[in-house]
């Protein structure tokens, strides 16, 4: 079935391209890795609505809707994640929003999902769903499964399917369950094949064929790799992934600039603080974060899962000497904003005296039209204790040194930061 030469040439071709998705997406990626902790953490606020009964009839307004929101914010890979979940009235489908007992049955696979942590009770889950055959519901749950699981769930979409019958030589279908389970017994088997060069991560194998799929790599069999077999074709592939990693690299120096600017804010104002966990490596103007940063998160009474994902907010500051939290910083990048929301959230939601925390989103000027549609989202309005401002880059750039020379406490930054409630 598979050409171990031909494979292991494609693999190593595809690792050494610097635009694949594998450079760009799956290894060094922060937005990726603080993805994982945001989304479980929106699982489970799904999971509590079906319980609670408030999870509405459609997906806008949803807590789903947060959750593939933040999956769709990976970009790429995940690009058309929410889709299949959108509720199409006319069709009925997918029916969890209006049929109450397929709601239930979903709630239920998510929860038992979530609290699995070997491989066999997750596949039994996903044979379970599958068998109550709900209507529009089909394997695109892989890519919200993939976020909780990711060493045993690869993600799930028309490129990979594409990408996998390209590589494989086979004809799996898109919205199949039973071609999924195949589909994924096959990337199992050769993930592990070929660990050597890949990861026990299922993003790795996942990106490889994506690539395939969108026509980045085109395969045949003859232990040969050719980049798109149409010179125009291929040539507008890799200009638009050229400008995309151009972009994200910009994107990165500019997310690394603001937060050593908040840094050496709260510095200024006499707070202890805090960048995120695996920011820490980070410098900028010459300045190690770890000079600027505590070492480690101080201890706060709240639950480890919790603590790990608010672990990762971009900058915090601290009262002098204390674990007591005065602010929390979330500076937005393309693939970020709604995990970022969902980190502020899980901090002002765990901790009793969070009223007493002031939250920002930071994000660019061109940007806040979605930062305010995203800030008014019923889903996020209707929780009262979530009041999220939002500073604009520009604003923060051009006042930091005022701030930092005549600034006497945090309230300051209400003098630069906006607030749409």
């Amino acid at each position: 079935m598979v050409d171990n030469e031909r494979v292991q040439f494609i693999i190593q071709a595809y690792k050494d391209d610097s635009e694949s998705v594998y450079n760009t997406w799956f290894v060094n990626n922060e937005a990726r890795l603080k993805a994982f902790g945001a989304i479980r953490r929106g699982v489970e606020q799904v999971i509590k609505d079906i319980k609670e009964g408030a999870f509405p009839a459609d997906f806008k307004g949803s807590s789903l809707e947060i959750v593939l929101t933040a999956i769709t914010e990976q970009k790429q890979v995940f690009e058309g994640a929410a889709h299949p979940f959108y509720w199409k009235p006319k069709l009925r489908i997918p029916d969890i929003y209006e049929n109450n007992t397929n709601k239930s049955l979903f709630g239920q696979f998510l929860e038992s999902c979530i609290k699995a942590n070997k491989e066999e009770p997750i596949i039994k889950e996903v044979v379970k769903l599958s068998h109550h055959n709900i209507k529009g519901l089909g394997p695109a749950v892989a890519n919200i499964l993939y976020f909780i699981h990711p060493t045993i769930i690869p993600p799930f979409n028309t490129a990979m399917v594409n990408g996998f019958n390209l590589l494989f030589k086979e004809k799996k279908k898109l919205g199949s369950w039973n071609d999924y389970l195949e589909m994924r017994d096959t990337i199992l088997q050769v993930n592990d094949q070929y660990k050597n060069l890949l990861s026990k991560d299922l993003g790795a194998i996942s990106g490889l064929l994506f690539d395939i799929g969108v026509g980045k790599i085109v395969v045949n069999g003859n232990a040969q790799m050719v980049i798109e077999k149409e010179e125009k074709k291929r040539k507008e592939l890799l200009k638009k992934r050229h400008q995309q990693v151009q972009a994200e690299v910009k994107e990165e120096n500019t997310h690394t600039k603001i937060q050593y600017l908040l840094m050496k804010i709260g510095k200024s104002l006499g707070y202890d603080v805090i960048v995120a966990s695996n920011d820490r490596a980070k410098s900028y103007n010459n300045e190690s974060f770890s000079f600027i940063s505590l070492p480690e998160f101080p201890d706060i009474k709240i639950d480890e899962d919790v603590k790990r994902t608010v672990a990762l907010i971009d900058v915090i500051w601290f009262e002098k000497g204390t674990n007591k939290i005065v602010s929390a910083y979330e500076v937005e990048k393309s693939t970020s904003i709604y995990s970022g929301i969902l980190r502020l959230a899980d901090l002002v939601l765990t901790l009793p005296d969070s009223e007493k925390i002031s939250l920002y989103l930071v994000a660019p000027e061109q940007r806040e039209k979605e930062i305010i549609a995203q800030l008014k989202r019923p889903s996020l309005a209707a929780k009262e204790a979530i009041k999220i401002s939002y500073i604009l880059f520009s604003e923060l750039c051009e006042h930091c040194e005022s701030i930092c020379k005549f600034g006497d406490d945090h309230t300051i930054m209400e003098k630069v930061a906006k607030c749409i409630r």
